[in-house]
């Protein structure tokens, strides 16, 4: 019987190895996954790549998180990569959250191999046709030697116009074939279409004259916070982060007027329903953004809109001035125009956002079956360093942290504008893998954590030190809130609890800690910290406490 030591090593001519090639010499350093048969000569490149580093998870929803938030945090796309049916289905969500969000990311789904392809193979499912809506390109590859051709293109569509996920199918036995040397492709350099003079000074021109200018910037202007801020001050108009971006621009500056989410309240709306000029900067104008379409009010603003995708200007709003360019380029050239706009006052706008951040009196002295959500933020805010970076997840409790937290440093918050569940847990780990110099914190609620929060078991074998903190309350608390308002009564959103969610991390290999007061919140938040192995800390926060502005009982009684 031939031993390991017998065994010829496989050949590094294969075309898995000319698409790691490609890979790597784009900048792409990691691929997530739950390894499949349908690519193996793929994961084992990667595996044994320099440059690359091959992350194995619990759940290919995992692995379509991981590859999302690293790719949101860097810029760079990561690789996703899942095997035929079910491994594909799985991926989906995060693929999906990819598209929504706008970030560039790579899919290779394994399938049925050629000679078997059309013939309802094994766990064989139109891939193409699956992944078409959720992508902005969806292929199938049939020959061994366009792969690396294919992935070439596939980092280009993925990193240009309005960036986002990219899904290749492959046959399971095209990875394998030998293909002989081949070049990579030269690393692919971004077009950054610019604004232009002619369109810059009649923008300039507007915002000095416009009596209540107001700029709301979204994702695509994360990268040029800097010149946000110069145009900011230049033209003296206030600023709203879109829709779960709110580290687009410094919250601490005076000319930050909030965040546009859900449940925002509408004194902080103020400033934007009285606008007279709306410049939107890399923001998609989405339902929650534009508050149900309804703003900026069209009657009332002229709007503007810079974007690089040509079919999201002027897509949900009328527009007085429509521009396709880079978000960066666009603002640069804004800040460096020779105007100045006069001396604007936005004190009592700021001073409404900020008074909605602060936790009311009765938070701290909460009597309830559990901590108040105010007071688990007011407890991250005191113990925290406030460059950490959050990753936060989808539920009611997310209403609470965007209100409490502020977001002073750039790339400080990873969040799904899609609101998928699960998120924050594998965007951490993916997080601290990318940066490991970072404080990274996931914040979800009960349910969200335990759709993926077996990913601990990742964070502690890629030595990922994160920080879990988990909002307790039994509850699927958004539809627990959305049925008692609108049917007078809940079902199904009861889940168990209090669960040990301590005892799981541990069960994982991870660290855990259970708090029940803001003190000994605080204490394992510190200890979290410094510590070397991830840690959750399984918080009790009370159920009645379903939003910042009301409580189920109410909401159960009619008080709508």
């Amino acid at each position: 019987m031939a031993t390991a030591a017998d065994r010829t090593p496989p050949p590094t001519d294969t075309a898995a190895h000319a698409v790691v090639e490609v890979l790597a010499s784009a900048g792409v350093r990691r691929c997530y996954t739950v390894p499949g048969e349908s690519f193996l000569e793929l994961a084992d490149a990667v595996d044994q790549h320099p440059l690359m580093r091959l992350v194995s998870t619990r759940h290919e929803n995992g692995a379509g998180f991981m590859a999302e938030a690293e790719a949101k945090l860097t810029g760079t796309p990561a690789v996703a990569a899942a095997t035929r049916g079910p491994g594909a289905s799985n991926l989906a969500v995060g693929v999906h959250t990819a598209m929504q969000d706008s970030t560039p990311m790579i899919v290779f789904l394994g399938q049925a191999e050629t000679d078997r392809l059309g013939r309802e193979a094994f766990q064989e499912v139109d891939l193409t046709a699956f992944y078409a809506p959720i992508t902005k390109w969806a292929t199938t590859v049939h020959r061994a030697d366009r792969l690396a051709e294919v992935t070439a293109r596939a980092v280009r569509v993925a990193t240009t116009g309005r960036p986002g996920p990219v899904a290749i199918a492959v046959p399971g036995d095209l990875f394998g074939h030998r293909v002989g040397p081949q070049d990579p492709p030269r690393p692919h350099v971004v077009p950054r279409p610019p604004l232009g003079g002619e369109a810059r000074d009649r923008l300039a021109t507007w915002l000095t004259r416009a009596v209540r200018p107001v700029i709301v910037a979204g994702g695509g202007a994360r990268a040029a916070r800097e010149d946000l801020v110069r145009v900011a001050e230049r033209f003296g108009a206030g600023v709203y982060a879109s829709w779960r971006r709110q580290d687009v621009f410094p919250n601490d500056h005076p000319l930050y007027l909030g965040h546009l989410g859900l449940g925002c309240p509408k004194p902080v709306l103020n400033a934007l329903s009285e606008a007279d000029a709306v410049l939107v900067v890399g923001c998609r104008m989405s339902e929650t953004t534009t508050q149900g379409y309804r703003l900026p009010d069209q009657a009332r603003a002229r709007i503007a809109q810079i974007d690089i995708d040509p079919g999201q200007v002027g897509a949900t709003a009328d527009l007085w001035f429509g521009a396709v360019a880079d978000a960066r380029e666009a603002l640069r050239e804004l800040a460096g125009s020779p105007v100045q706009a006069p001396y604007r006052d936005w004190s009592a706008a700021r001073r409404r956002w900020v008074d909605s951040t602060v936790p009311p009196a009765h938070a701290a002295d909460h009597a309830g079956r559990g901590l108040h959500p105010w007071a688990v933020v007011s407890a991250m805010r005191a113990a925290l360093p406030e460059d950490a970076l959050i990753t936060n997840d989808a539920g009611n409790f997310a209403t609470f942290l965007h209100r409490g937290w502020w977001f002073r440093h750039p790339s400080t918050q990873l969040a799904p504008t899609s609101g998928a569940m699960g998120y924050a847990v594998p965007a951490a780990v993916a997080a601290k893998i990318a940066a490991p110099d970072r404080t990274v914190v996931a914040v979800a609620g009960d349910g969200g954590a335990l759709m993926t929060g077996q990913e601990l078991e990742t964070a502690v074998r890629e030595g990922a030190a994160v920080t879990v903190v988990v909002f307790q309350n039994g509850l699927y608390g958004t539809i627990a809130m959305h049925q008692a308002r609108d049917l007078g009564r809940i079902a199904g959103t009861r889940i168990s609890g209090p669960l040990d969610l301590a005892g799981y991390a541990r069960s994982l290999g991870a660290r855990g800690a259970t708090a029940h007061t803001r003190e000994e919140l605080e204490k394992a938040l510190a200890e979290a910290v410094g510590a070397d192995l991830p840690t959750l800390v399984d918080v009790r926060t009370d159920p009645e406490v379903i939003s910042p502005t009301a409580t189920l009982a109410d909401l159960l009684a009619g008080d709508r």
